[in-house]
């Protein structure tokens, strides 16, 4: 009996997450294809974007990364997930020098703190800090990270310098219990 719960239970989260998945992916298309209208206000819980985020990161990352997940805060988030950094790097092809593979072999927790200011149809990512399992990275040694693991994944990635909000987006507004998306009362 305890395993027939047990699998119904299961059940239930993993049709949980789907609905949150296609509730994300239905507020997403929403806005991507402009079908938001003048003066919306596009909301996105931290539940649907976590759910959103454990789909879409694997098909950009397809391995090496594990159970993603975001805490947000006022203007604020932190990303968390489990990566092993020489698999995410193979997926660049060519393998690194074996010291440095040495070092990013293996499965490690991995925690991203990013601020975003966003206004008047655009927006700037500030990542702030990056710790891998208890090595933390900031400054220039963050920048080498974003550099070398990031963009090679994100190519067209804005940190730290404005980028333009699309599809009638005026501002993101994120608090610690999802992201609104405002949509421009003019467009």
């Amino acid at each position: 009996m305890r395993g027939f719960i047990g699998g119904l239970l299961l059940a239930g989260v993993a049709l949980a997450a789907e609905d949150a998945y296609q509730s994300a992916a239905r507020k997403f298309a929403l806005i991507e294809e402009d079908r938001a209208p003048a003066g919306a206000r596009v909301w996105i819980s931290v539940k649907e974007l976590n759910a959103y985020a454990a789909v879409e990161a694997v098909k950009v990352v397809p391995k090496g990364l594990r159970n993603p997940r975001l805490v947000l805060g006022q203007g604020s988030a932190v990303a968390y997930a489990s990566v092993d950094l020489l698999k995410v790097q193979e997926l660049k092809g060519a393998p690194p020098n074996p010291l440095l593979a040495w070092f990013l072999s293996g499965e490690r927790p991995l925690e991203i703190k990013a601020r975003m200011q966003s206004g008047q149809g655009s927006a700037t990512v500030y990542l702030d800090e990056m710790r891998l399992s208890s090595i933390t990275a900031r400054g220039v040694v963050l920048d080498f990270l974003v550099e070398n693991f990031l963009l090679p994944f994100y190519p067209t990635a804005a940190i730290g310098r404005p980028f333009s909000l699309k599809h009638g987006v005026e501002r993101l507004e994120i608090t610690p219990a999802g992201v609104t998306a405002v949509i421009a009362t003019k467009r």
